[in-house]
């Protein structure tokens, strides 16, 4: 698994020359509705297992969450059933605030 640091995303995100990844955010529903990075596609951590068949497994996912620990589980987890091109955003959205969007707000 690669990590990636919140301005290497929003770098990323902001050069139209590469394919966006997927940004998969496995915080909790409340947690995301409170705040979560533009585009990101919610999927509770609990919920991966039962639903990572609809991810597809050719594209670059960037696993989020609120500091990386959890994220950092599903991005290993997505890992060992198959999924190649899996980063962990370091910080999470926490570091995404602090970093890149700081009218994001924090909890």
């Amino acid at each position: 698994m690669q990590h990636l640091t919140a301005p290497e995303l929003a770098a990323w995100l902001a050069d139209d020359s590469r394919e966006a990844p997927l940004l998969l955010d496995v915080r909790e529903p409340d947690e995301f509705a409170y705040c979560h990075i533009e585009g990101a596609v919610p999927m509770p951590m609990q919920t991966v297992p039962a639903r990572m068949g609809e991810l597809d497994d050719e594209a670059t996912i960037v696993c989020i969450c609120h500091h990386g620990m959890r994220s950092m589980q599903v991005a290993r987890f997505l890992e060992q059933h198959g999924y190649a091109n899996i980063l962990n955003l370091t910080g999470g959205v926490h570091a995404w605030a602090q970093q890149v969007d700081p009218e994001m707000p924090t909890y």
